[in-house]
């Protein structure tokens, strides 16, 4: 039995878009040369490549839910080219440099697709600012300090008016600013990616996968694969999961992945009278200093957005409940006010949740599962960028390519390492996740 997406149906970014076409969904028995399942930065990429460097194969591109609907289209719209957190912290300096390498390149992609196809995402080269509230956050801050300059990295540190300046509150004590990451309309920026796919791609949405086999032979003596839905299935010699924390569903990296939801709210646009009250600036991006903190956004558009709140999720949405959720929205009510008193009368209009894959070694995987089947999984919590390279790469990696990426990632990749048992796994995550907000209770 899969288990399948159970996502909420209030993610701002995504309601905010003009209705979609009605859906093509898998029907009849079909084959293909390419299947790629799961139609998020990764799956997407994977199978523009696929459609540019095989023009004359079948690609079908298949995923549970409308694309836009899934963790792609739900994170806070940073394309981030740092390594991440704990990845900034491996002691060989060139692996960081190839993380950067890959981000980066991703970064370009992304801006190259978003220019030629004309998609409206509020793309916008902002940079970063991450940020410290109090002397726990500017210990992280110092920390971050050193690994940037340990790097060779370009930074500026940001704090008193200049810094409220921007963020139109004298909340925070400090930040530091990097320049490389963006920041997106992430629901807008999918979905523009599926519409401007090559022609030999065929795109099934709301088709989730219920099974997944072995047929048979190929008739170039390659296993035959079939994968298969409600009402129809698709077959074909080579399978790319680009699923994340679903890997597992299809029985591949099982107990080596944590399913990990956060949760974000934002307001309406501000109205002019209360962007004077506001008084910062428009599309700037800021992460905490440490990492149980609260992230904040304002966008384009007026919106601002405040994501906190972690919850281990083994069943996905469906572990989430209306009390969670209730207990959610109040939590980011408190860190919105807290920031912004003079506009405590501005109303959340969404609260949303969505659920992405980290490892106990924090390391990402990529390669091989099966003969014909090949995987990107386990982005821990950097989706965007991540997504991006390796679903590109794991298109090379399939047909046979070669370049000084692809022999990059695979040097920076790795097998998850196996999670305790449960209940063991449920406790120690559970109490793990509730020591960092309370030790991060002054970020928040």
């Amino acid at each position: 039995m899969i288990r399948l997406p159970n996502d909420d149906n209030c993610c701002g970014w995504y309601d905010v878009l003009p209705s979609p076409d009605d859906p093509v969904r898998l029907q009849g028995d079909q084959k293909a040369d390419y299947i790629v399942i799961g139609a998020g930065f990764a799956g997407l990429s994977a199978a523009r490549r696929l459609g540019e460097l095989k023009p004359e194969a079948r690609i079908a591109l298949i995923d549970a839910q409308r694309i836009g609907e899934g963790a792609s289209g739900r994170n806070s719209g940073f394309v981030i080219d740092l390594p991440h957190k704990f990845a900034l912290e491996h002691p060989d300096t060139s692996h960081k440099l190839k993380l950067l390498n890959l981000n980066r390149t991703a970064i370009a992609m992304l801006e190259h697709w978003v220019r030629k196809y004309g998609i409206y995402c509020q793309w916008s080269p902002a940079g970063k600012y991450q940020a410290a509230v109090g002397s726990r956050g500017e210990a992280f801050l110092d920390h971050f300090e050193t690994l940037l300059q340990a790097l060779g990295e370009p930074y500026r540190n940001v704090a008193n008016r200049e810094l409220s300046s921007v963020l139109g509150t004298d909340y925070y004590q400090r930040a530091i600013y990097t320049s490389g990451s963006y920041l997106m309309q992430p629901a807008a920026l999918v979905r523009g990616l599926a519409e401007s796919l090559p022609e030999n791609i065929d795109v099934y949405e709301q088709s989730p996968v219920h099974r997944i086999e072995k047929a048979g032979w190929h008739s170039a003596g390659k296993t035959h694969w079939k994968i298969s839905g409600e009402n129809g299935s698709l077959s074909s010699p080579n399978i790319l999961l680009a699923t994340s924390i679903f890997t597992r569903e299809f029985g591949y990296l099982k107990n080596r992945m944590l399913p990990v939801m956060t949760f974000a709210s934002w307001t309406r646009p501000l109205t002019d009278s209360e962007m004077e009250c506001y008084n910062g600036q428009l599309d700037w991006g800021l992460t905490p200093a440490d990492h149980a903190g609260t992230t904040v956004r304002m966008t384009a558009d007026r919106r601002l957005i405040v994501r906190n709140t972690y919850q281990h999720v083994p069943s996905y949405g469906a572990s989430v409940s209306d009390q969670l959720r209730t207990k959610v929205k109040a939590n980011h009510r408190q860190a919105f006010e807290a920031r912004y008193p003079a506009l405590r009368d501005v109303p959340f209009t969404h609260t949303w949740g969505g659920t992405y894959a980290i490892s106990r070694n924090f390391t990402n995987f990529f390669g091989q599962l099966d003969e014909g089947v090949y995987a990107t999984a386990c982005d821990n919590g950097v989706g965007a960028a991540w997504g991006t390279i390796s679903g590109t790469l794991l298109a090379d990696f399939a047909i046979g390519a070669d370049s000084a990426l692809l022999e990059d990632i695979r040097q920076v990749t790795g097998m998850p390492s196996l999670n305790p048992p449960e209940p063991l796994l449920g406790i120690g995550v559970k109490t793990r996740i509730r020591l960092a907000k309370w030790q991060s209770r002054s970020e928040i």
